[in-house]
């Protein structure tokens, strides 16, 4: 057992348990003021937490955002522009850089690599992913209905199952981000007083909205909220968001209140469902006696419109689904707080070189697009910091570059294809009045473009991805020529590392292995 540290003046370094769930708003969590969901381990997070109140994912799609988060850059700077975009193993990951910290990096679950490299430095990973790893899913900007989009079907399947393929998935995850929390508190795997990272990342609440009946009856069909605002009629909607209708194939369908309820019921009993499973490694770090020198960072890649404005599902900037949950707890440095600044995913590589004791490695490699928030989490201010975060979308139903700039209350959207947008959030907050022409607005607007068109050559920019699609659909033609190459991962056989061997006696291995009570550090 190896011995914790006490006390605000600590200097061990933590570990780290980075919690990501798919596809949850913000505003569905009771931390973030919603009074429907009932996720009772996360409400407990929250209280211990720095929560941070305007939080955005850099790019409303699961593998960029991920590939962005990860290497704390934007993805335009990587050339993840969509779910079928390679991650290059050359761009330094928060594994590579929590690795020179010295710690031990593991992964469990979903992160959605695309490529040969499905580590990215991660010392192991303990699960295989649930998406292709292969070009499969390469965005096309010249398709009005893109192949492996959402369809309809979410409105007529959505309910209470007895078993999905991402419920087995998820309890895959849970079962061995569990077990390795069981390893590290043993010292199992890892040097003495080595800390560690483990990322546990779960598939839900990302649809389809199905989930078990104990979750699904929680809820009563008539407590299930609508969208607060209704679907916006064609002639008024922005062309984005009538072009992401036409790519669901939900632009001619007008789903039913009942349809709509029965939809959010399902997403409601999925953070449910995520809640329990969280809950189960909250359980466990207490129990190995982890918790109090572990930091707690739970986020997830993007939100979920959810039917507000009729649209659904995600790639788009409106609140729903940009801008997502993220409580960091530890308490042994930290005192519970809330955060109003903005801030992004790019932040967690810095910060958590930070937390670790070396933000000298920050930019030591690439310029990176984040900033540590160790000073804001500290004092609930960081005067060094401003208050400007960046987003794209470059997936397909953008057919141009779509980019955001958001400054305090202020949200501007730029395209290299659609008419600009500028909402303010604090008179606006459902972003339903574009004040980008308004005369009292004119001089910010300027501003925020200069901001944008700083920070983005958007023709530039523009035929990088159309090259990228065009040769990455290419290559996809190719391969179902000459048979698709394999880049999934196949994880170790756990089970077999726990089993008697030539190479032990049946004593050494019985009682060599064993975690007592209140162990760990």
């Amino acid at each position: 057992m190896r011995p914790g540290a006490a006390g605000r003046g600590v200097t061990r370094q933590p570990n780290i348990l980075l919690i990501q769930v798919d596809q949850l708003a913000a505003s569905f969590l009771p931390a973030y003021g919603n009074t429907i969901a009932k996720t009772p381990h996360l409400d407990v997070l929250s209280e211990r937490s720095v929560v941070f109140d305007s939080a955005y994912t850099n790019f409303s799609l699961c593998a960029p955002s991920r590939f962005s988060m990860m290497s704390g850059r934007l993805a335009s700077e990587i050339g993840a522009y969509d779910n079928g975009a390679e991650f290059p193993s050359s761009i330094p990951t928060f594994a590579h850089y929590l690795c020179a910290a010295g710690y031990h990096t593991s992964l469990v679950g979903k992160m959605h690599f695309v490529g040969a490299d499905q580590l990215h430095g991660f010392d192991e990973r303990l699960t295989t992913d649930i998406y292709p790893s292969s070009f499969a899913w390469t965005g096309d900007w010249t398709q009005v209905r893109e192949e492996h989009s959402n369809d309809s079907r979410t409105f007529e399947r959505s309910g209470p199952y007895l078993r999905t393929a991402q419920m087995d998935y998820d309890d895959e995850v849970v079962h061995r981000a569990r077990r390795k929390l069981y390893d590290l508190a043993r010292g199992d795997g890892i040097d003495a007083d080595q800390p560690w990272l483990l990322t546990a990342s779960f598939t839900h609440p990302h649809d389809p909205y199905q989930c078990r009946p104990e979750h699904w009856d929680l809820y009563a069909p008539d407590e299930i909220d609508l969208p607060v605002v209704a679907r916006i009629p064609d002639a008024q909607a922005d062309p984005h968001s009538l072009r992401l209708l036409f790519q669901y194939g939900l632009a001619d369908i007008e789903p039913t209140e009942e349809q709509v309820r029965r939809v959010r019921h399902g997403y409601y009993g999925s953070i449910s469902y995520v809640d329990d499973l969280v809950g189960e490694l909250f359980s466990t770090l207490t129990e190995t006696g982890l918790a109090d020198h572990t930091v707690v960072v739970f986020t997830t890649d993007h939100g979920d419109m959810m039917g507000e404005r009729g649209l659904w599902y995600k790639k788009s900037f409106f609140e729903g689904a940009s801008r997502i949950p993220l409580m960091v707890s530890w308490p042994e440095r930290f005192d519970a707080k809330r955060v109003g600044d903005n801030v992004s995913l790019v932040d967690l590589l810095p910060t958590f070189c930070d937390l670790a004791g070396r933000a000298d490695l920050v930019g030591s490699v690439d310029p990176l697009d984040g900033r540590s928030l160790v000073t804001l989490m500290e004092t609930g201010a960081d005067n060094r910091l401003d208050d400007i975060i960046y987003a794209e979308n470059l997936a397909e139903g953008a057919t141009a570059p779509i980019l955001m700039v958001k400054r305090g209350p202020l949200k501007m959207i730029v395209s290299g294809c659609d008419p600009e947008q500028l909402f303010d959030l604090d008179l606006d907050p459902n972003e339903l009045n574009n004040v980008v022409k308004d005369a009292a607005y004119v001089d910010v607007a300027a501003e925020l473009r200069a901001l944008v068109h700083t920070r983005w050559n958007i023709e530039a920019l523009n035929e990088r991805v159309r090259e990228s699609q065009a040769r990455r659909h290419f290559l996809r033609a190719v391969a179902h020529r000459s048979g698709t190459p394999d880049w999934s991962h196949v994880p170790p056989d756990q089970p077999s590392s726990y089993v008697l061997r030539d190479d032990e006696t049946y004593n050494d291995w019985a009682y060599g292995h064993n975690l007592e009570s209140g162990a760990g550090s």
